[in-house]
């Protein structure tokens, strides 16, 4: 198959990209006409497109898939008014762009996998969350319901939408995993606020194998949870984190201290109570590598491995 990749430089679409290209699908990373050569994975070819424009590489035409992971980071800055239109326009912007591109298209690709996120179901407690479940209200869901629109605005042209809504993605190479380990490797990790609040998560390994199987399944259709099977509470993370680590957990992070160092972004990514279930894959036959985070964290800490084909 021939698969367009837009945010092929981050974490997700490094390892996406380095293993659609080993099992043989020629892959287009598309960026910007001045970064498009020099930035992102070697796998694959750059093709230049402009979202302002909307003008795509003659060499993106015939793509059979496109996966959209484009989209400017939530956690690297406090969320000033500046930080919140980044996040949107990087989003929602883009992917009105990407799908106005498409629109040009004589051949269009059969499927359009958007990225998206947890967050839009908000902070719910104890609830248990499915793709059915009502979004939330504070600035994370009224992001992403605003990008999910966006994306599937191209069911219109005939193309098959998955809505791919990320967990807390654990990887050696980066994401929030190395962020939570730092406390640990200085002997002051613990949990965070109450440690009550539920954490959904998901390897990269399981993230890639997700998304392959998003592109390849024409059963996958609008939202689908990329979470584990089993969510767990923030303090039993900690705790499992700090086994896996060798390390002690015993100084919490009060949630006054977090708020005060990160503000808003405090509540959203790290305070707020997410328990959400992967109701579609399981429905679909999705086969977890890692559904329990003893296994996971183990892997991900022990090996220097990358998603395999």
């Amino acid at each position: 198959m021939k698969i367009m990749v837009t945010g092929s430089s981050g974490l997700v679409g490094t390892a996406l990209t380095g293993t659609l290209a080993s099992a043989g699908h020629t892959v287009c990373r598309l960026g910007r006409p001045q970064s498009a050569a020099g930035e992102g994975p070697k796998e694959g070819f750059a093709v230049a497109w402009n979202p302002e424009t909307g003008e795509l590489g003659g060499a993106g035409v015939g793509a059979d898939a496109v996966v959209n992971l484009a989209g400017a980071s939530i956690a690297s800055g406090r969320w000033t008014a500046e930080r919140k239109a980044l996040l949107r326009s990087s989003r929602i912007d883009t992917t009105r762009a990407l799908v106005n591109a498409l629109a040009k298209m004589n051949a269009r690709p059969s499927v359009l996998v958007s990225a998206s996120a947890i967050g839009i179901y908000g902070d719910r407690g104890e609830e248990t969350l499915t793709e059915e479940s009502k979004p939330g209200t504070d600035f994370l869901a009224g992001l992403a319901r605003e990008w999910e629109a966006e994306a599937l605005t191209a069911e219109a042209l005939g193309i098959r939408v998955v809505l791919a809504r990320f967990g807390i993605i654990l990887a050696r190479e980066g994401g929030a995993l190395p962020k939570m380990k730092l406390p640990f490797k200085l002997g002051v990790g613990g949990h965070l606020g109450s440690g009550k609040q539920w954490m959904s998560w998901v390897t990269l390994e399981d993230v890639v194998e997700i998304l392959r199987f998003a592109i390849e399944n024409a059963s996958s259709k609008g939202a689908i949870n990329i979470v584990s099977p089993q969510p767990l509470q923030n303090a039993e993370f900690t705790k499992v984190l700090a086994k896996a680590m060798r390390r002690p957990a015993l100084f919490p992070a009060p949630a006054f201290a977090l708020r005060l160092a990160l503000g808003e972004m405090a509540d959203a990514l790290l305070l707020s109570s997410q328990r959400v279930t992967p109701e579609k894959l399981e429905q679909l036959g999705y086969a977890f590598r890692y559904p329990a985070v003893s296994s996971a964290l183990s892997a991900v800490l022990s090996a220097k491995t990358k998603p395999a084909i």
